[in-house]
């Protein structure tokens, strides 16, 4: 398996990158690659000062970055030599098996839609999030801010992508699927909720359990997946970040908003798409480069992208 990592992207990087891909390479299984997609100067000092082999790794240089700031699609187009595009130059001609990148988020979705694109019969993918439960397991949340309109046939697939996806990388046994809506009756919802909710009701592709509310998201007695609109799940997404960051603003202790740290999940793969493509947060530090490295490992040995290709082909 080659997995694919961008270390010119996010706000730390190289650093960040060569580091976290070092963390990585000692918890990989040892028949994993990892191939490092960037200037080759700084990933050999970075190694040496992490006094860490550099030929452990697959190097391919590049010496062109597209910035943080920068204009998406524009820089994919200009930069074409740029790490991000390099990088799926490599996935899409089947060099690497996995691309991440915590660089321009939208540069990595133009070349997720445009170079990797959407697997045939899925109308739009999503981006995930794990929203930690009290249990001690987690929640699936989709769509968290690629599609912030959705219509109900959308919504519908939503539900089937994570299904598939918490059964082949989060491991579960028939997960049930839910609507977030603001009501657990089956009448609640806006017009698309109410619509979908009438396509999922007894379908056969996956088990759905009817409405729950905000109240229900960080428990899993109801749902292991939850669907809403990328508007919806951003805002959701958003807020638990910022509760996060109350609790450590004011030295509270606790093991159950401890997992509610970016770093713990590093990044979420394109829902929906023909290869394994990885997004990461920006401020990524070594610790969260490193789980998006181990995420990637995860959702390539799954095979997950064959799964929603079997699925919806």
């Amino acid at each position: 398996m080659k997995i694919g990592l961008d270390v010119m992207g996010g706000d730390f990087a190289p650093e960040a990158s060569v580091s976290g891909a070092i963390l990585a390479r000692r918890e990989l299984p040892a028949d994993s690659t990892i191939v490092l997609i960037g200037n080759q100067s700084d990933i050999h000092r970075i190694c040496e000062q992490e006094g860490f082999d550099p030929s452990l790794f697959h190097i391919v240089h590049t010496e062109e970055v597209i910035g943080m700031g920068e204009h998406p699609a524009k820089a994919f187009q200009k930069k074409t030599e740029s790490s991000i595009v390099t990088g799926f130059k490599l996935l899409v001609s089947g060099k690497i098996d996995s691309f991440a990148s915590a660089g321009n988020t939208g540069a990595m979705m133009a070349g997720a839609m445009f170079m990797v694109k959407s697997i045939p019969g899925i109308i739009r993918p999503a981006i995930s999030a794990l929203v930690p439960v009290t249990s001690g397991k987690s929640t699936l949340l989709l769509d968290v801010g690629l599609n912030p309109d959705c219509k109900p046939d959308v919504l519908y697939q939503y539900g089937y992508i994570g299904s598939i996806y918490a059964g082949s990388v989060l491991r579960l046994e028939k997960p049930r699927v839910a609507l977030l809506s603001n009501g657990s009756e089956e009448e609640k919802g806006n017009l698309a909720g109410k619509a979908a909710y009438e396509l999922m009701k007894g379908n056969p592709d996956f088990q759905f359990v009817g409405n729950v509310e905000g109240n229900d998201l960080f428990s899993d007695e109801k749902a292991d997946v939850i669907v809403c609109d990328g508007f919806i799940g951003n805002v959701v997404l958003k807020e638990a970040e910022a509760f996060y960051s109350l609790v450590k603003g004011r030295n509270i202790q606790d093991d159950y908003f401890e997992r509610f740290n970016y770093q713990n999940y590093g990044g979420t793969p394109v829902l929906g798409i023909n290869m394994p493509v990885i997004i990461g947060h920006g401020i990524s530090n070594s610790t969260a480069i490193k789980n998006m490295m181990l995420l990637s490992h995860e959702v390539v040995k799954s095979d997950l992208i064959g799964q929603l290709k079997k699925a919806f082909t």
